[in-house]
């Protein structure tokens, strides 16, 4: 199942009793999750389901990066990080890449 059919399925699928937590991608999230083969969006939705069920799971940055979170997993193994940040209930998916440059990259986009 790709990444944004899941967003889709969790976000109509949940119960009005449970907490209703939406998922967004941001734009360079979503041109990196297009390039990424099969079975990498496979394992990539497999990490985004765990960072759904527990979104204290990454590490909280500070400076410049306060209030985001950056996961770091393996993806064919390549150490990757995700980063993400929670608006009110929501959660946005800002960036995924590997480590060089990757903070930097982070941070001009945030920017932006």
């Amino acid at each position: 199942m790709e990444l944004l059919n899941w967003i889709r399925a969790r976000n109509q699928s949940m119960s009005l009793v449970e907490e209703i937590m939406r998922v967004f991608q941001s734009s360079s999230f979503a041109k990196t999750v297009k390039k990424l083969e099969k079975n990498q969006k496979l394992e990539l939705d497999t990490e985004i389901q765990k960072i759904v069920q527990d979104p204290t799971m990454g590490s909280e940055k500070k400076g410049d990066l306060k209030g985001v979170f950056v996961h770091k997993f393996k993806l064919q193994n390549t150490l990757h990080l995700l980063s993400y940040r929670m608006l009110g209930e929501d959660m946005e998916l800002i960036m995924i890449g590997s480590h060089e440059n990757y903070y930097r990259d982070l941070k001009s986009y945030l920017k932006a």
